[in-house]
């Protein structure tokens, strides 16, 4: 299929920058067979049957963004450069891959300060930076000092403030790891969990430590030719054999966000779920074989993208512009803090 298939017009005012409060109140598209019909997240308990099985997605977003400065001597006495840092992901070693502005102004070996209690050698420099950090307690520096990767299309439009260390943060997050947060699962409160769980609906948890490749754009035409971002995930036993229980008692497995949905998929890869522990690129593109999904609840995303591709593998090319098509019409709100749809094929 070609990147063009995937493409559609958005209009900016439909970018979310801000969540809907509560987070449930948020809109919900339901796409089941040929019908689409609006409501709201909080009518999930409603929507959902009794033994369904929701598989979540425990990753915990690091506050990834870090501003600081580098010192280096000249013959003027010192040279003070601010720099912009964004960490992508972890390394061997304890290392960590990042993106830095001005990446010009770096050199391996230099200190990067971004408090008293935290900075970082640059001991890589290619198309990313390699950084060794240096703190006592570098979970606890980083906290202090990062602020929350808000998404490129948000980012662009305004920085990010306290509000986005809780909104953007699911309020299951536990492993932390990710850069970019499981979107789809920002909608639930606690008070909708504890409807579902009156409804009987069942979960498990997965994880997946969502990378800044999340973001990455399509650059080639003929999509069977796109390499798809590694990232870490986790099936463990308690999770496989969740689902394994659920499929063959024949009740629909629902994973909420395509990264729960990529790491089960990778899981089931051999035909059955197993326990996973590792690393996926999994692409899932129009002519995939689903394993373990039968229907997917995630947010609106962008024209070209991988996750466009993937609705698509489960709805259908033609159901889900239509699917689109709706959702621009009825100004629905886009991406990362915007609806939710709930897609049954």
């Amino acid at each position: 299929m070609k990147l063009s298939d995937f493409d559609f017009d958005l209009p900016e005012d439909l970018i979310a920058t801000r969540p809907a409060r509560p987070r449930s109140a948020a809109r919900l598209l339901l796409a089941e067979g040929d019908a689409i019909t609006d409501r709201v997240v909080a009518d999930l308990p409603a929507i959902l049957r009794p033994s369904d099985l929701l598989v979540l997605n425990d990753t915990r977003v690091i506050p990834a963004r870090l501003s600081g400065t580098r010192t280096r001597a000249t013959a003027d006495g010192e040279g003070v450069a601010r720099i912009e840092v964004t960490l992508i992901e972890p390394a061997a070693g304890g290392l960590w891959r990042a993106l830095a502005r001005p990446m010009r102004k770096l050199r391996p070996g230099e200190v990067i300060r971004f408090s008293d209690a935290l900075s970082a050698e640059v001991v890589g420099l290619d198309e990313a930076l390699t950084l060794r950090f240096d703190a006592e307690d570098f979970d606890a520096a980083l906290d202090a000092a990062g602020a929350m990767p808000l998404p490129p299309y948000i980012a662009a439009r305004r920085a990010p403030d306290e509000a986005d260390r809780i909104d953007y943060q699911t309020v299951w997050a536990e492993r932390p790891g990710a850069v970019a947060a499981p979107t789809a699962s920002l909608h639930f409160d606690e008070p909708l969990l504890a409807a579902l769980d009156a409804r009987g609906v069942e979960r498990a948890r997965v994880t997946l430590h969502v990378g800044a490749g999340t973001f990455l754009p399509v650059k080639v035409e003929d999509v069977s030719t796109h390499r798809m971002h590694a990232e870490w995930g986790e099936v463990d036993e308690a999770a496989a054999a969740a689902i394994a229980r659920a499929r063959a008692e024949g009740r629909r497995v629902i994973p909420v966000g395509t990264t729960a949905l990529r790491v089960i998929e990778t899981a089931a890869a051999a035909g059955e779920i197993a326990p996973f522990t590792g690393m996926t690129d999994i692409f899932i593109r129009p002519g995939y074989r689903f394993r373990v999904t039968d229907a997917l609840m995630t947010n609106f995303h962008l024209p070209q993208s991988t996750l466009i591709m993937l609705v698509a593998a489960l709805m259908g090319l033609d159901r889900t512009r239509r699917i689109y098509a709706h959702a621009v019409e009825n100004r629905y709100r886009f991406f990362s803090y915007g609806d939710a749809s709930l897609l049954i094929p």
